[in-house]
């Protein structure tokens, strides 16, 4: 695929460099002809100087064949219009914006147009570290309404299923983070010293969920 980065700061020169790792062929495109250097010398993508909305700059990026366009300039305003003329006018399918304004992002995201809310993100990421009771979302819908969260359990469920979890809480096991990696739950898997338990699950259920992984399962019947 070929997939088309507006902006050569840390996130899009990362990136760049590994959706190249991956096979997929990259142009980036920055208004500072200097920033090109974060990308190295092994990167082999074309390098184009220019405004990331411009229509001319992105057809000399390859818009027009890319298969995905990310907008991860330092403007949300840059980023969001580029998005957009990317999807709307060159019809672009996978199309992603950085905003560092969370409430613009939810509004964007109504609107269809994914968005990484990075301030948001990472906050959301040291409340998790600070804070390890209760849950804090990793991803919702745009309307809120459905969410991906980490959940904490009692020390009582180790050693249990998460069927069991399941069962008592109402909510979906979508994957449990063991030893820094994502696993997919199976019919028999129990929670072993460590897991990350991650949750899908209605924002009206949170406080039941979070109470019934909070509260040790019950001997009998375990």
């Amino acid at each position: 695929m070929h997939i088309v980065i507006m902006g050569c700061g840390r996130v899009g020169s990362a990136l760049a460099r590994a959706l190249e790792k991956q096979g997929h062929s990259v142009a980036v495109v920055d208004q500072d002809p200097t920033s090109f250097r974060r990308l190295g010398a092994g990167f082999n993508g074309r390098r184009v100087t220019g405004v990331g909305f411009d229509q001319d700059t992105l057809r000399e990026a390859g818009i027009e064949e890319a298969g995905a366009f990310a907008a991860v300039s330092s403007g949300d305003n840059s980023n969001i219009i580029a998005a957009r003329v990317a999807r709307e006018n060159f019809g672009v399918e996978n199309v992603a914006a950085r905003i560092y304004d969370p409430r613009r992002a939810e509004v964007y995201q109504r609107l269809g147009i994914p968005t990484v809310a990075t301030v948001r993100w990472t906050a959301d990421q040291m409340l998790r570290r600070l804070l390890p009771s209760g849950a804090e979302p990793l991803w919702q819908d745009p309307s809120g309404a459905v969410q991906l969260a980490e959940v904490a359990y009692a020390p009582g469920w180790v050693g249990q299923r998460l069927s069991d979890l399941e069962a008592v809480s109402g909510a979906r096991v979508a994957f449990v983070t063991r030893l820094g990696e994502g696993v997919l739950p199976t019919p028999t898997m129990v929670v072993q010293e460590g897991d990350l338990v991650h949750v899908m699950l209605r924002r009206a259920d949170l406080t039941a969920v979070e109470a019934a992984f909070a509260q040790s399962p019950e001997k009998e019947g375990h």
